[in-house]
């Protein structure tokens, strides 16, 4: 298996693109490590203790609770920041799509990137959190042709994880119109050489979307890999 990835990996430019990324992090120092503990100590634990209580503890929150489990979502939140290579990279301007709980864009901002969140303000535990971790957000709800607020920056990275924006398992999930009027709208938000990373969640059918939706993102010339969609300028 291990092989197989790798002679894929060579004819798809996979390979080469991996070695640049890796070429990049050895060749320019971070100016914050991406290590887990590091991070968490640049947190004032005593007051995130505070809102983990007031929330476990809480029934109607127990759907959002497990998002304050800090070194877990820690951990996930470094992979993505390695995997859009923003620990290999100056500083960006970056746009987090429903960006929850703030823990992305909070190790960007430690990394020296300039980010930007964007949500609901319907769970008051993801205010909390972020306004303790001081992120800049700001309060859209993302619905089908409505175009985003004008944010008065270009980007040259928005990220959205773990969907649910698309009407995820809802009877009206977005098809190929509502996603064409959302890239297109995200599109005027994007500096030059800029990227859009989504990561899409499980649907009803199992499946992150269905086939003329896959074909869809392909005519944009999309990367895809699983739930991960990458497009670039």
């Amino acid at each position: 298996m291990k092989l197989r990835r790798k002679i894929r990996k060579l004819f798809t430019g996979e390979s080469l693109a991996s070695a640049n990324k890796h070429l990049r992090r050895k060749l320019r120092k971070p100016k914050f490590p991406l290590d887990r503990q590091r991070i968490i100590d640049t947190i004032n634990l005593d007051e995130f203790a505070k809102i983990r209580l007031r929330y476990e503890t809480d029934p109607a929150s127990k759907r959002w609770s497990k998002y304050l489990q800090l070194e877990h979502w820690i951990d996930i939140n470094i992979q993505r920041i390695r995997r859009t290579g923003l620990d290999a990279k100056p500083s960006q301007r970056v746009l987090d799509l429903g960006c929850g709980a703030g823990y992305f864009i909070y190790i960007a901002q430690l990394l020296g990137h300039d980010c930007v969140g964007l949500d609901t303000d319907e769970q008051r535990m993801f205010t909390e959190t972020t306004r303790l971790l001081e992120i800049e957000r700001v309060i859209w709800p993302i619905r089908p042709f409505v175009p985003l607020p004008p944010l008065g920056k270009k980007f040259d990275l928005i990220t959205a994880y773990r969907i649910c924006f698309n009407n995820h398992k809802c009877a009206d999930l977005w098809g190929v119109s509502e996603w064409e009027f959302f890239l297109d709208d995200l599109a005027k938000l994007l500096a030059p050489r800029g990227r859009v990373w989504l990561e899409l969640n499980l649907e009803r059918d199992e499946t992150f979307y269905p086939s003329e939706l896959r074909n869809f993102f392909l005519s944009k010339k999309a990367k895809i890999k699983g739930s991960r969609i990458l497009f670039e300028c």
